[in-house]
């Protein structure tokens, strides 16, 4: 019976030096895990598409192009080409005329919009823009849009 009880305590530390190992593991991964920095952090601010800017604009465009980078670049992106971790990209099929009319750009601008393509979270309404300037904007968008195969 003395060897049953030997093996039986040798099991027992050995299952409890395998806690104690794995407790270790664990709390060193995730003290890698807490401070490696994650993919949104890497590559926020990051264009999420690339795209083909048109030769030439038309003038309601280039007013809009000068509107949305004052306005809207910031989380958009550059030529609206959304930014990692900060806004969607605007030229892309999801906001195709079809899908997403003129007048849901001018609501978004006026009312804000709840997340529900993408996960940026919520978009606010954005002050100091008049219907014209949002119209405007949504020009320069579409020709955007129309020179990368959009629609």
């Amino acid at each position: 019976m003395g060897g049953d009880s030997r093996l039986e305590r040798k099991r027992a530390i050995k299952i409890f030096l395998g806690i104690i190992g794995a407790g270790i593991v664990a709390a060193v991964g995730m003290q890698y895990l807490s401070s490696t920095p994650t993919k949104t952090s890497i590559y926020a601010g990051l264009a999420l598409v690339e795209i083909k800017l048109p030769e030439t604009l038309s003038q309601q465009a280039e007013i809009g192009l000068r509107i949305f980078e004052a306005k809207c670049a910031d989380c958009h992106g550059a030529n609206a080409v959304g930014q990692e971790g900060v806004a969607p990209p605007l030229v892309h099929i999801i906001y195709e005329p079809n899908h997403h009319g003129d007048e849901s750009f001018q609501r978004a601008v006026a009312v804000g919009v709840r997340a529900h393509h993408w996960r940026f979270g919520n978009m606010p309404a954005v002050a100091g823009l008049t219907r014209a300037d949002v119209k405007d904007i949504i020009i320069y968008v579409r020709e955007l849009q129309r020179e990368n195969g959009i629609f």
